[in-house]
């Protein structure tokens, strides 16, 4: 016959107050002796105990109290005490209950279980079906001289290093039900009371005690696995364990004692904006941290300090949410590798489009070298500057020897023909000839933050230019910029399409078929349309995204474009104005009679325009590499489908480079790529459901588990010059006024010509909408983001860095702009029309 006292037991078997006490009796913990009635099938609470069950209650509550010793008894469902809920105060607890009155207690506890109480607690937690009776713990009463309870981890603060004791006189069950104040102790990992609280005359605890206490509450939390909530008592000297149950309200809440991480979307949105799949974050983070590497050691980093900082390398960046942000923190360890970071760290943080203060808790945790270490990497620090000088030196032939090695890389080779070994082959190939040797984007892309930067310093102290209009309007219209290209070919076979009214009809409004087939038939514009899928192809929409389908999959997005911009051939533009003239009269006139200093500005001027040049086309040579990437990383993808290891060919997006790479030759874990396509699958639809996270939030702790990302503070960019005036940072000048489109998905937009284009971000996939723009007023972003500088070299009216923009403007809204101061102006509300 099955006994109905347990001893031992699962929480599903004798509830999880029970169940903990078993588990922490058998790990040593010291616990009084106890055991559990459950309650057998159809039992009725009001009912007397059956015979049976009656006679095995009495001869345990003999065994446990042979001298008829007061016990305590309390319910032990089996949902209670769990990791999810704690049913804290649901059931009846009695304390000093003589051994005669057990039966009629235990009744009590299960007439509880049916209460409704209990019953509107479940409701609110959305528990399903009845409540079980509970099993009921009966517990040798300690006789406490004070008893209290005890937090392994403070769960109002959440400092995980920190465990509260919360003690009063005698028994603990005031305090336990908030009727009275306790006297509190916090210790510390280290046994140090860090701050103490005594409500009466004399407290209950002397500091040992409660350091007994907190070492009870840490051993209970190294057994479980988890910060516990205990109930404890003193007798004698001896510290007693009652219960104990996980923190249910710790999980989602960060330690402040843990490092600060600041997180900022910055220009990294405009290459990974919105929810962003597994392998391209895999991928991105895998370039970042091993070209970045590879650059300190060109500029002469000691390898001593590169490996210091392998974990700074390693998390350059971060996937929270599914979008990918930076991890300043990191950013300025791998920056203060350099010399000068001080000088440096602005500049870098301009190139970044990072516009607020980094916090000094962030910024002091860059290492600081004593005075020792300062000067055994003095020779060092010669080496860096003059690894720079000479890396400097050289650059324009190092971008042309790159070029070259791109090309030969990236030469024709039909993927479709490759076995899956063989495309793996191919993709460490480019890994090894390219992605290890990035060296003259790299380099150029610091010298670019370096002398412009230094452009723009100089322009503020020795020009006046307070805003930064000099310095933008000088680096303006340098030409052959190769981001330019696409809106100027776009224009042209908007032009050849223009004299043909059922042509410009099937471009606009035809299926994507009988598009295509209306260019096919016009063949100066078919050359010019092949001519550009040719050499911009994978020149997209979100295009250093591997899941994005580029122009050559689906050229639709361009054939509207040519059509809309082709049905409207003189619509308003902006006027083009000669700003880089003025603006080199304007400091030829303010450097007069300071020949020194004229010959170190027009030097900066030189170097600052040709580096943001090589920046903006060695972008493109990127976009060319991510292309072969995309297309590797398809075809195993239709490998691993007709291999039956996906259910379908875009599942590889789901998977990490590591996990694709690795599954032909059994170097991955998992054989199974199907169950974690399907796990990401879920996991990244619910991301694209859920609200986006805020461009800038601070976290402490494991990020993953944090509930709420704030951002600290308001944007410090963003001002107000009253209700129906906004300024952000003026690219290139020109008033202009008329009516907004505001555009969220460039693919879903029906851009009419002379319309003010405003979006939240771009990228280069948007230059297809340039052309038809009057103006451009984009909310994030810096004057060397892509938008920016394309602005710039078409002669595009534009504002960036409008925080809030989209949320303050509608399509239709009528708005006047100022390109060159960066304020912008409501005129009429699309509502109110």
């Amino acid at each position: 016959m099955t006994s109905h006292v347990r001893r031992t037991g699962s929480a599903a078997e004798i509830g999880g107050k029970a169940a903990s006490l078993a588990a922490a009796g058998a790990a040593g913990l010291p616990v009084p002796p106890w055991f559990a009635l459950v309650a057998p099938p159809d039992t009725d609470p009001g009912a007397t105990l059956a015979d049976t069950l009656g006679t095995e209650l009495c001869d345990a509550v003999r065994a446990l109290a042979p001298s008829g010793e007061p016990l305590a008894v309390r319910s032990s469902a089996v949902e209670e005490d769990g990791a999810a809920l704690s049913f804290a105060g649901q059931f009846e607890s009695y304390l000093r209950v003589p051994p005669d009155d057990v039966p009629e207690r235990v009744r009590d506890v299960w007439r509880t279980a049916r209460s409704e109480r209990v019953a509107a607690y479940r409701r609110q937690h959305a528990l399903a079906g009845d409540a079980s009776l509970p099993a009921v713990l009966v517990q040798r009463m300690v006789h406490a001289d004070a008893a209290g309870v005890a937090f392994s981890a403070d769960p109002v603060s959440g400092r995980r290093g920190v465990c509260v004791v919360s003690a009063t006189f005698g028994t603990g069950e005031r305090l336990v039900a908030g009727e009275v104040t306790g006297d509190t102790w916090h210790v510390d990992r280290d046994g140090r009371v860090v701050h103490r609280t005594v409500v009466a005359d004399r407290p209950a605890l002397d500091d040992d005690q409660a350091r007994a206490v907190a070492d009870l509450a840490r051993a209970a939390e190294r057994h479980f696995g988890r910060p516990q909530d205990v109930e404890w008592a003193v007798e004698g000297g001896r510290v007693w364990l009652l219960q104990s149950r996980p923190i249910t309200s710790l999980a989602a809440l960060p330690d402040p004692d843990a490092p600060l991480a600041l997180w900022d979307d910055s220009n990294i949105a405009e290459s990974y904006g919105g929810v962003t799949t597994p392998l391209t974050f895999s991928f991105a983070r895998h370039v970042y941290e091993h070209v970045y590497r590879q650059f300190c050691r060109i500029v002469g980093v000691p390898e001593r300090r590169i490996d210091d900082e392998a974990d700074a390398l390693r998390a350059m960046l971060g996937l929270v949410r599914g979008r990918v942000y930076y991890n300043l923190a990191s950013w300025y360890r791998v920056l203060a590798l350099l010399p000068g970071y001080r000088l440096n760290r602005p500049f870098m943080e301009q190139m970044m489009g990072v516009k607020e203060e980094v916090p000094a808790e962030l910024a002091d945790r860059v290492p600081r070298a004593d005075f020792r270490a300062r000067a055994a990497d003095a020779w060092a620090l010669l080496g860096t500057v003059w690894g720079l000088l000479r890396a400097h030196a050289r650059l324009d032939r190092d971008v042309a020897a790159f070029r070259a090695r791109l090309d030969d890389a990236l030469g024709e080779r039909d993927l479709s023909r490759l076995r899956p070994d063989e495309l793996v082959a191919h993709y460490r190939d480019l890994e090894r000839r390219l992605l290890a040797r990035w060296d003259a984007p790299l380099v150029n892309d610091f010298f670019a933050m370096i002398f412009y930067g230094a452009l723009r310093k100089l322009a503020a102290k020795w020009c006046g230019d307070t805003d930064d209009t000099l310095q933008n309007d000088l680096v303006a219209g340098e030409g052959a910029i190769v981001s330019a290209e696409p809106a100027r070919r776009i224009q042209h076979m908007a032009s050849l399409a223009a004299g043909d009214p059922a042509l410009v009809r099937a471009l606009c409004d035809g299926e994507p078929a009988e598009a295509r087939a209306a260019v096919a038939a016009h063949s100066e514009l078919a050359a010019q349309f092949d001519a550009y899928l040719a050499t911009f192809g994978d020149r997209c929409l979100e295009e250093l995204k591997l899941e994005t389908e580029t122009l050559a999959d689906d050229p639709t997005l361009l054939v509207r474009s040519v059509g809309r911009l082709a049905r409207t051939p003189n619509a308003p533009r902006g006027e083009r104005v000669d700003v880089r003239a003025a603006a080199k009269a304007r400091a030829r006139e303010a450097l007069r009679g300071h020949p020194v200093r004229r010959t170190l500005f027009w030097w900066a001027l030189r170097r600052a325009r040709a580096r943001v040049r090589d920046r903006e086309n060695l972008r493109f040579e990127r976009t060319r590499v991510f292309g072969r990437v995309r297309r590797i990383f398809l075809e195993l993808g239709r490998r691993y489908f007709a291999l039956g290891a996906l259910d379908d060919p875009r599942d590889v997006f789901h998977l990490t480079v590591d996990e694709i790479l690795g599954w032909p030759d059994a170097t991955t874990p998992s054989a199974d790529l199907r169950a974690i396509a399907a796990a990401r699958a879920a996991e990244f639809a619910r991301w694209r459901a859920s609200p986006a996270p805020p461009g800038r939030f601070e976290t402490r702790g494991p990020v993953h588990v944090v509930r709420d990302l704030i951002a600290p503070r308001a944007a410090a960019s963003m001002e107000s010059l009253g209700g129906e005036s906004r300024r952000g940072t003026g690219c290139y000048p020109g008033v202009v006024r008329g009516r907004v489109r505001v555009v969220r998905d460039p693919r879903e937009a029906v851009m009419e010509p002379g319309e003010i284009l405003v979006a939240e971000r771009t990228d280069p996939g948007w230059v297809m909408l340039f052309p038809a723009a009057r103006a451009l007023l984009v909310e994030r972003g810096s004057l060397l983001s892509h938008s920016a500088i394309v602005a710039r070299e078409l002669g595009l009216p534009a504002v960036i860095a409008i925080d809030g923009l989209t949320a303050w403007l509608r399509t239709g809204d009528e708005v006047e702009l100022d390109g060159r101061t960066g304020v912008v102006r409501r005129l009429g509300s699309a509502e109110a029309a």
